[in-house]
């Protein structure tokens, strides 16, 4: 019994010494940096601006890898298979990591399962509608709508996958309204953004981007509000969507941060924690994010970010709840 716990004791010793020489060591190769949607869409812009600075901070190269599928599901999964040794750093938020297990039925993993290293930012969501829809504003949009489905022809939304942000958000606003909508889902922001300037589908309410803004200026979709409380620097020139009379309350953004497996060691995530918050020091990143109206995050401690994920986790579980979502 005496040897088994000698060899015992050598064997986790053995371990321990190993990930610490480890986390002393980290980074020694490149770090992937996994975007859980399509290149095309605000969170691969988001990627391409942090991964320079971040490369720089670490001192080994910085990967940006784009894996859709699952609302983010198969990306997030991803990171999970592997080791827990801060090389595949997952780029997430409560889409993926929160919503994603309450809606798939085939997604297994718990939000628990990861820890959050660092924030990014918070992004404004748009609410954007085909460019021939024949509306001016959000009650006029309404107004459209009712009459659409009293038609028989309810107008059609876009999501990034079942259960995702942007379908509660649909499913929401539906509800809100009484009006019945269509939802389809995509596995991307590129994509849905592709078939609502085609006009393959009615409306997407998105993560806003600059190119939203330009796509509206050439007149290919029509961009009618923020779901800001007020109109913030960078998007004044749309209104907030507490300027409509049918949907002053319906105020909602999304925020992004970056996130490793629960058993990666604490070395690694303060390594992570502190390169990270010196981005958003960044002079570049800031201008980058703020060109694409990202609202920037101020810099957490690792024991602060627990606190911010664990509260967004309550939330959201509660918006999924307040709808009725199911997995399926």
């Amino acid at each position: 019994m005496m040897k088994l716990a000698k060899f015992l004791f050598s064997v986790f010793s053995l371990v321990g010494a190993t990930s610490m020489a480890m986390a002393q060591n980290y980074p020694s190769r490149p770090v992937s940096l996994i975007v859980p949607y399509p290149a095309g869409g605000v969170s691969d812009v988001i990627a391409r601006i942090v991964s320079p600075a971040l490369s720089k901070k670490l001192g080994e190269a910085v990967i940006v890898e784009n894996i859709g599928g699952a609302s983010g599901g198969i990306a997030a999964q991803k990171v999970l298979n592997s080791a827990p040794d801060g090389y595949l750093v997952l780029q997430g938020s409560p889409n993926e990591l929160i919503l994603g297990p309450l809606a798939n039925s085939a997604i297994k993993f718990k939000s628990e399962d990861f820890k959050l290293v660092q924030m990014i930012g918070s992004a404004q969501i748009a609410f954007l509608v085909r460019s021939d829809m024949p509306v001016k504003d959000v009650d006029s949009f309404l107004a459209y709508a009712k009459k659409s489905a009293q038609e028989g022809k309810p107008l059609s939304y876009a999501s990034v996958g079942p259960g995702s942000f942007y379908h509660l958000l649909g499913e929401q606003l539906s509800k809100e309204t009484k009006i019945p909508m269509t939802h389809v889902p995509y596995k991307g922001a590129g994509p849905a953004l592709q078939d609502l300037i085609g006009g393959q589908i009615d409306f997407f309410l998105a993560p806003y981007g600059k190119s939203h803004d330009e796509l509206a200026k050439q007149g290919r979709i029509k961009l009618l509000a923020m779901l800001n409380a007020k109109r913030l620097e960078g998007v004044k020139e749309y209104p907030a969507i507490t300027e409509s009379k049918g949907l002053k309350g319906f105020t909602y953004s999304i925020w992004t941060g970056y996130f490793v497996k629960k058993e990666t060691p604490q070395a690694i995530m303060q390594t992570l924690n502190k390169a990270l918050g010196e981005v958003l020091e960044d002079p570049a990143v800031k201008s980058g994010l703020d060109a694409n109206s990202l609202l920037i995050a101020k810099p957490l401690s690792l024991n602060e970010l627990n606190k911010v994920y664990g509260d967004g986790t309550a939330q959201f579980r509660a918006i999924a709840k307040s709808i009725n979502l199911q997995p399926q």
